[in-house]
């Protein structure tokens, strides 16, 4: 069973004004398969995970593109990248939109290639693994706190008790575990992380120690939805905070983890600047903590973090599969008191809290915190050029586990999180 990608239309939209188009993002979330799907009949498809085709790109880039001749789909394109220069050489004679559509996961070591060559001649999708709507076959817009649109959505989405809520985030998001009932997660999972550490950490030299890398994922798992703190994590491992900090970017740049930066204005005091990691893939996080089912998981001491995670990361991919950067950020100031997400767009500011019961009391207190930048420009509005753009702030969300869209006061809402 295939599963219909809601970045389909985004990625159609560059290949008709790009002459490359790249698609990058996780090992196994569904890149190859959309591109072949989406292909016609004339574009050539060629992997590089084949070792002789890889050999022959490597060593002879020139012939490789008279015997591949455009319009091509190349799968992997990192594992060759002698070929960055011949596409920019190709792209500029030809200027044909669409000519190449490249896929790569090893976005630390491709994107570099891409700076240098390819820029302003490809345009460049990011892409996870399956969202909830798509799951169930929605194709839904970036989440905002629009009320009338969610009261649409709420006719579309299917209703999802707690139990489905947590046996979804146990799975994960990978497109095989859904289109084969049969495939075993645990397994499934295992092979994910030894294909990972074996083929794309071991090309980078500054990893030596896999056992430690792999280790140093499991903490990150087990610390998701966490403020960010190096010292801690190196501790953990038995590295330094150097090191911590430089296997944390590869894990943000290969798309298994996200940071969420702290939220900034002039009007705001004592924000603390850490920002805060979430796992993407929920099962691929519940695989490295050791939770063996779903109803252990709901009933475990992580369940909050866990649900805090799967909310956060539906929302980054539903601006990720619109093609749009997540504008996403946090507050969280000395005195300890949070915001779990702010999604900042437009001079508006919405607040989100996240809370897995279903009508939580006290969720918005914490809200009023951000009353004061309303009286100031926001600091993004004064680079930007917009300073005399003043800073608004929407309605409030409680994602929770709420059977309806429901007020909780004039400016807030609770939102059911299987609306997502």
């Amino acid at each position: 069973m295939y599963y219909e990608r809601t970045l389909e239309p985004v990625i159609r939209k560059i290949s008709e004004t790009f002459p490359v188009l790249i698609v990058t993002g996780p090992r196994q979330v569904g890149k190859t398969t959309l591109l072949t799907r989406m292909a016609d009949r004339e574009r050539r498809i060629v992997s590089l995970d084949n070792p002789t085709i890889r050999a022959f790109a490597r060593t002879n880039p020139e012939l490789f593109f008279q015997r591949y001749e455009p319009p091509i789909l190349i799968d992997e394109v990192q594992y060759a990248p002698e070929l960055f220069d011949y596409i920019k050489i190709r792209a500029d004679r030809d200027k044909r939109c669409g000519d190449f559509w490249l896929t790569g996961s090893q976005t630390f070591h491709m994107m570099k290639r891409v700076t240098e060559s390819l820029a302003g001649r490809a345009g460049i999708v990011r892409m996870l693994g399956l969202s909830n709507a798509e799951i169930h076959g929605h194709h839904f817009p970036p989440f905002q706190m629009d009320v009338s649109a969610l009261m649409k959505r709420m006719d579309e989405a299917k209703p999802m008790t707690v139990a489905e809520v947590y046996r979804q985030i146990f799975k994960g998001t990978m497109p095989r575990l859904y289109e084969n009932e049969a495939v075993d997660q645990f397994q499934y999972y295992e092979s994910y992380l030894e294909t990972y550490i074996s083929r794309d950490i071991r090309d980078l030299s500054q990893v030596a120690d896999e056992s430690a890398f792999l280790n140093f994922m499991s903490v990150v798992a087990a610390r998701t939805a966490t403020n960010v703190n190096y010292e801690t994590l190196a501790g953990e491992v038995g590295v330094s905070a150097p090191t911590a900090k430089h296997w944390l970017s590869v894990l943000v740049s290969s798309g298994i983890v996200a940071l969420i930066q702290p939220y900034s204005n002039n009007a705001l005091k004592r924000v603390i600047r850490a920002p805060r990691m979430y796992f993407l893939d929920t099962g691929l996080c519940a695989h490295l903590t050791r939770w063996s089912s779903a109803e252990t998981l709901e009933r475990g001491a992580m369940d909050g973090a866990f649900f805090e995670t799967w909310v956060v990361s539906e929302i980054y991919k539903s601006y990720l599969n619109a093609g749009k950067t997540p504008p996403l950020y946090f507050y969280r100031d000395s005195n300890r008191k949070e915001i779990d997400l702010i999604i900042n767009q437009d001079a508006v500011v919405t607040p989100v809290e996240i809370k897995k019961s279903g009508a939580p009391k006290g969720a918005v207190k914490n809200f009023s915190i951000l009353k004061p930048i309303e009286r100031e420009p926001d600091e993004s509005a004064v680079f930007s050029g917009a300073a005399h753009l003043k800073t608004r702030i929407g309605e409030g969300a409680v994602i929770c586990m709420s059977e309806d869209l429901l007020p909780i006061d004039s400016k807030n809402w609770y939102v059911p999180a299987w609306l997502l």
